[in-house]
């Protein structure tokens, strides 16, 4: 069974990796190989099907295999290039407000908004919804939506 508490260490994990690969980025460091580590410890792309539609992908919406979400958050891959690399734009922050996390046996579902923030900008408030999967003891996304907010 999964935890609220697992779900909440991992959405802080997640939120932790994609401002460690800014850092790494703006410093200069190995933030490509810090991505592939990223993915493959919170994605189950290596045992599961992954539905991936990130935030910031409109001309190939839907990134489902590791080489593609490779490109989405660090950018640099002729085949997708409208990816300016989402994980190395300067993210010094990011912060949860979950609406709702449903546990289902080896599964939990969780939707609302996180906030992706840089200094002296205003936080990106961004929708989500992720779906975990506990394999092998440990959580993995297998589902992870996420999209701006409609726009009046």
């Amino acid at each position: 069974m999964i935890t609220k508490e697992e779900v909440l260490q991992f959405q802080k994990e997640w939120g932790n990796g994609i401002i460690s690969m800014s850092t790494t980025f703006k410093n200069g460091g190995g933030h490509v190989a810090e991505a592939k580590e990223f993915i493959s410890k919170l994605y189950a792309y290596e045992t599961e099907e992954v539905l991936f539609k990130p935030t910031l992908a409109a001309d190939a919406q839907f990134r489902l295999d590791k080489v593609a979400a490779l490109s989405y958050f660090v950018g640099g891959n002729t085949d997708f290039s409208e990816d300016g690399g989402f994980a190395i734009k300067g993210w010094n922050t990011v912060r949860w407000e979950n609406a709702g996390i449903k546990i289902t046996q080896d599964c939990a579902i969780c939707m609302g908004n996180y906030f992706f923030g840089m200094e002296n900008e205003p936080d990106l408030k961004v929708e989500y919804s992720i779906v975990l999967k506990k394999i092998d003891g440990n959580l993995k996304m297998i589902l992870h939506d996420s999209h701006l907010p409609y726009q009046k």
